[in-house]
């Protein structure tokens, strides 16, 4: 399941949290950025995870496959399984998508101004391979007040009986 593969750029190294053998979260740790040619991305994702992990798509409301899982776990990105959301921070939002309140660690989304379809907007990323996960908006719920508005083609999901499986070679310190 986890997808690590990919040439690390020189000082592209950020400080992400990951998961260890033991399914436990830690870091920050130093873990490379991944970088693969579009054809690298198209070999590994599906068509509609392409369009909306590395073309910046949206997939339609109310019709991603992890919209309403209500399973116990985390959501990673389907590009490079980085962990990015508990299914603790998610909540329904009643607009389409899966909505987080905040990701498992900071350091693990990253924002980016986005001016697209003439409006500004706050997009997130994942911060290890730069796949598009959605937008954040500020009309989430407490304790944050932000809505992580996310593409369930963007994401994986993980129970939590199987967060093992995601353990990143960066844990092993």
């Amino acid at each position: 399941m986890p997808i690590f593969s990919g040439r690390a750029t020189g000082s592209d190294a950020m400080k992400v949290h990951v998961y260890d053998s033991l399914g436990e979260l830690v870091g920050p740790v130093e873990s490379a950025k991944v970088v693969k040619s579009d054809a690298e991305w198209q070999s590994q994702l599906t068509p509609e995870q392409y369009e909306v992990a590395r073309g910046k798509g949206t997939e339609a409301p109310f019709c991603g496959l992890l919209l309403d899982n209500k399973k116990d776990g985390v959501y990673a990105c389907v590009c490079c399984s980085l962990p990015l959301f508990s299914s603790g921070a998610k909540f329904n939002s009643d607009t389409g998508w899966p909505s987080f309140f905040q990701p498992v660690a900071p350091q693990n989304v990253v924002e980016e101004v986005d001016d697209s379809y003439g409006m500004r907007r706050t997009e997130i990323l994942c911060a290890r391979c730069d796949c598009h996960l959605g937008h954040i908006f500020e009309d989430g719920p407490r304790p944050t007040g932000l809505r992580y508005c996310v593409n369930s083609e963007s994401l994986m999901f993980i129970e939590r009986e199987d967060l093992a499986a995601l353990a990143d070679p960066a844990a092993a310190g």
